[in-house]
Parts: structure tokens; C-alpha cells; sequence
């Protein structure tokens, strides 16, 4: 599931955008010309892989980066590309 989140231009873009600081859905929407039901459905998707949390502030969710779930990816990359040190 991972995989498929990030093989989506607009979802690299988005943990891109989430790299930088947490957002709203709006504040998110409002950098791309695509609906908002569509930057929902990316987030769901960035949700569903693990790659996006999202925390109820108030009536807005904020999303932001599962930096646990990227280094666990970037510490299997590690281990296949036989750089990983026991």
C-alpha cells in the first residue's frame, strides 16, 4: 500500500507540502488546481498507507508526516541494498 500511495505525483507532492510543516485539508487543497474531493481522496490514500496522520484540532484535522513509518521504509531499503550494519 505504500508503494501505490507514492506513486502518485500529487501525493509526492503533498508529503512534500507536510515535509515542511502541518496542515489542513484547505491549506493543502489550496496549493494544486485539482477539487478538494480529490485532495481528500489522496489524503485518505496517504492515511491508509501509514505515511499521513491526522489529528482533530478543533473543527479542522491537521495532517502531518508518520516519520516512523519513513524511516522504517528507508531502514528497509537499507537492509535490501545491503548497507545496513548489525
Amino acid at each position: 500500500m505504500v508503494f501505490k500511495a507514492l506513486a502518485d505525483p500529487t501525493r509526492r507532492k503533498i508529503l512534500r507540502l507536510l515535509q515542511k510543516k502541518d496542515m489542513t485539508a484547505g491549506e493543502i487543497a489550496d496549493q494544486f488546481n485539482i477539487s478538494k474531493p480529490s485532495i481528500s481522496h489522496h489524503l485518505n490514500i496517504l492515511k491508509q498507507s501509514g505515511l499521513v496522520l491526522d489529528e482533530r484540532r478543533g473543527q479542522f484535522i491537521s495532517y502531518s508526516l508518520n516519520m516512523t513509518v519513513f524511516q522504517e521504509i528507508m531502514s528497509w531499503f537499507s537492509e535490501i541494498s545491503g548497507r545496513k550494519e548489525d
